[in-house]
């Protein structure tokens, strides 16, 4: 294994990668992109599977510890959509603004402005593509889906998410603000606290 003060982790995602580095400060962060390694097949069925699957690719083709992430956004009473595929929910080259449409037609033939929903995020640490024991963390954000589209920050879905307990967008929190309460926090801090006492 490379420098123990290096990272890669298994995403191209240009806004998750941002993230991270705000939220690893104390690490050297690579991405897919950085090392020119494809994205994994996610072919999983839950999030955990995704994570696993995605951790194991990037570990094998670095040799770095490797940390994956899958998230998504949860809406239970549209059947759990788009879950798993909250990435590609308007389809597989979907840009983040046509999966929010997506959701909003979906409130609007039902005639109502927003529903109960929440953000999740599960994180897969590997030291390497054989590690039997990874490291396992995950955190979740409630809040509603709206047809309502604010804010200039974030990615994905936080445009039309409404974090339980804000008035704004996720899209309108500033970064602090956001490192402090998503999911993708939630779930960072109880990685780090294991990570930073655990042998890599």
């Amino acid at each position: 294994m490379k420098n123990n003060n290096e990272i890669l982790i298994a995403s191209s995602n240009k806004g998750k990668i941002k993230e991270f580095k705000n939220l690893f400060k104390e690490n050297k962060i690579f991405s897919l992109t950085d090392l020119k390694i494809n994205d994994a097949l996610e072919n999983g069925h839950s999030f955990f599977e995704n994570a696993l699957i995605k951790a194991k690719h990037g570990a094998k083709r670095s040799e770095m510890f490797t940390i994956a992430d899958d998230s998504g956004l949860v809406v239970p009473d549209l059947n759990y959509e788009p879950g798993i595929y909250s990435a590609r929910y308007a389809g597989e080259n979907a840009t983040d603004k046509q999966n929010r449409e997506k959701i909003i037609k979906k409130l609007i033939q039902k005639n109502i402005s927003e529903l109960n929903a929440y953000y999740v995020c599960v994180l897969v640490g590997l030291r390497n593509y054989n590690d039997p024991m990874p490291i396992i963390t995950h955190g979740k954000i409630h809040g509603k889906v709206s047809i309502k589209s604010s804010g200039d920050g974030g990615f994905g879905y936080d445009r039309i998410f409404y974090p339980r307990g804000y008035s704004c967008s996720m899209a309108s929190m500033d970064q602090e603000t956001k490192n402090n309460v998503s999911h993708r926090a939630i779930a960072t801090n109880g990685f780090m606290n294991i990570f930073n006492t655990t042998v890599i």
